[in-house]
């Protein structure tokens, strides 16, 4: 076996459950645990687990959860925009109040989410110091 298929051996067994940590990070508890809280506030992550002392102090999500927040709510909402402008042509009033509401509460659900993926993402492969 070569050199660089043993480091892929060896990474692949020190992962971490990368599905698992997602959907842990959805729902903004400890990747680790799945039942303490990650997130103090709305987007402040906690220094460490409550329930399993997992340290979470060493996530650099830093403008990561904000670009993906960005990328799907656009990616969700411009093709609506388009089909409401197209088939039912509302006035310019009425659209703008609708879509600025949807961006804006999509985008306020979507942040500490994305936010506790990113961490868990983190988590799970062992990035910044998550040993």
């Amino acid at each position: 076996m070569s050199e660089t298929n043993m480091s892929d051996a060896v990474m692949a067994e020190d992962d971490r459950p990368m599905k698992q940590a997602l959907y842990r990070g959805w729902r903004r508890k400890c990747p680790n645990c799945g039942t303490g809280p990650m997130l103090k506030g709305y987007l402040k992550v906690r220094d460490h687990c409550p329930v399993c002392k997992e340290d979470l102090s060493h996530h650099r999500a830093d403008d990561g959860p904000a670009y993906l927040t960005i990328l799907v709510v656009g990616h969700l909402l411009a093709p609506l925009l388009h089909v409401a402008f197209v088939h039912w042509r509302p006035d310019p009033l009425i659209l703008f109040t609708v879509f600025s509401v949807g961006c804006v509460g999509l985008s306020l659900y979507l942040l500490p989410r994305l936010k506790g993926c990113v961490v868990a993402f983190q988590w799970a492969r062992r990035m910044h110091g998550f040993k």
